[in-house]
């Protein structure tokens, strides 16, 4: 079919969406950090930790997450199926809705409406409206997928359809409520209940918003940016079934030692140990890629950004599954290194595989090579270098923390009361803003890299199908 028959404009839209709010989360997460060492940054109510908190987690999680997803979702789409959109008039609509609704949703919560729910902090009204963009996008993702013209089916488009079909399950589920007016309601569940769907919820969550749309992204554009095929369509696929059975049982990790069931904890525990092979198949197969071809980190500079994602991922599924063994997380938990636990997953797996996948994607659909390599491998090393400050640091804090909490006297009484644990961290969080203004930076340079790039008036440059076994 001919190139100008695929519809770019709505990704092309959702693309430097994803680059607005993923300024705008970043200078929210770095008004939270300064407010850690300097408090008085606390100038209003709107401007409170515990408000901006959410905003800085839904911004990014789901208008930066959300909209990379989408630019790459309906850019694969075309590439895989050999076709066109279903519906680029919906598709287009849903670009509009989306970004209304990220609008919304951070104006609701710095005004303080908020469920309480991590991940689900929206009130029911938006969460009505989220519903409604998630079918426009399944039904645009499924009809296009009907109406292919390619009959093998890449494993990119199978995380695309355990992304849509689970994401749609988990936020209906949790997000039962009880509407007591506009503003305000109330979870349809209680007590152990409201606490196991919300981290069924809020797990998986990570596991198919932060793992699934990624993976996706990553088997297609890591293979089309080396000009290599993966190592193993076999594996891949192994890996997928694999992940997306054990991921659905995991969720209780989050709940260790508290009163939800034993039985139910376990189970949690062991799938979640399990999980740690489908991932390093992943691992294994991007590494196995580029075998024989080590060179490609230092000629291709896409390269660097998909081995580091990829790696940083296998470090986050082995940190993750051990930190839920109940002596670990009786040490662990609620301290800041489940902070850098976080940010390494979303800084240094998701944001640098969505990078990559948007250097790709402009350029192709701009007509023109991307503006400024020097650029890109500088983008690198700031948002790499920045990460690994931001994360260390938050790891050395929470075990100094977690020890000065579980210290004891000869009497048994607590060696340190909660102020001195606090005052502690001080230095540690001073170290955590300048890693997150070095990686700001990198995002800054980033931004215009694309901007750049983008100028050209020319919608799509021929490209090659892409080898599906």
């Amino acid at each position: 079919m001919k190139e100008n028959n695929y519809d770019y404009s709505v990704v092309k839209g959702f693309a430097y969406s994803a680059v607005f709010w993923l300024i705008v989360g970043l200078v929210v997460g770095l008004w939270l950090a300064a407010e850690m060492f300097y408090p008085a940054l606390n100038l209003t109510p709107w401007l409170a930790f515990g408000r901006l908190r959410v905003v800085h987690t839904n911004g990014l999680a789901f208008g930066f997450g959300f909209a990379g997803i989408f630019a790459c979702s309906y850019y694969m789409l075309q590439r895989l199926t050999r076709t066109s959109l279903a519906f680029p008039g919906l598709a287009r609509f849903h670009l509009y809705l989306f970004n209304v609704a990220i609008a919304l949703a951070a104006l609701s919560l710095f005004a303080g409406m908020n469920t309480s729910k991590e991940y689900a902090e929206l009130e029911w009204p938006l969460d009505v409206v989220v519903v409604i963009m998630w079918v426009i996008f399944a039904v645009n993702v499924f009809a296009t997928l009907i109406k292919r013209k390619e009959k093998q089916m890449y494993i990119s488009l199978w995380y695309i359809i355990a992304m849509t079909v689970t994401v749609a399950v988990l936020y209906i589920v949790n997000n039962l409520e009880i509407p007591v007016n506009l503003f305000k309601s109330y979870s349809a569940y209680a007590g152990a209940n409201d606490a196991n769907v919300q981290w069924w919820y809020g797990h998986n969550a990570v596991g198919f918003v932060f793992t699934v749309p990624i993976l996706a992204m990553f088997y297609y554009f890591y293979p089309k940016s080396t000009n290599l095929p993966i190592y193993s369509h076999r594996l891949s696929i192994i890996s997928f079934w694999s992940l997306v059975f054990a991921y659905l049982w995991t969720g209780a990790h989050h709940l260790m030692l508290t009163p939800l069931p034993e039985w139910i904890q376990t189970v949690a525990i062991a799938f979640s140990i399990f999980l740690i092979a489908p991932s390093w198949g992943s691992v294994v197969n991007g590494y196995y890629t580029i075998r024989g071809r080590w060179d490609l980190m230092r000629t291709n500079y896409l390269t660097k950004f998909f081995i580091v994602g990829i790696t940083f991922y296998g470090l986050q599924t082995v940190q993750g599954p051990t930190q839920g063994l109940r002596t670990l997380t009786a040490f662990f938990h609620y301290t800041d290194w489940v902070v850098g636990h976080v940010h390494m997953g979303t800084m240094g797996w998701v944001t640098m595989i969505i990078s990559a996948s948007l250097y790709y994607i402009i350029p192709k659909i701009s007509g023109r090579e991307l503006y400024s390599v020097r650029l890109a491998n500088l983008h690198f090393w700031l948002i790499f270098i920045g990460q690994l400050v931001y994360t260390v640091t938050m790891w050395i804090a929470g075990i100094q923390q977690g020890a000065m909490w579980k210290a004891t006297n000869p009497d048994g009484s607590l060696t340190y009361n909660f102020l001195e644990t606090v005052t502690a961290l001080y230095p540690y969080w001073y170290i955590r803003f300048v890693g997150g203004v070095i990686y700001f930076v990198g995002i800054l340079v980033f931004t215009y890299n694309l901007i750049m790039t983008g100028r050209s008036g020319k919608e799509s440059v021929p490209e090659p199908q892409p080898q599906t076994a």
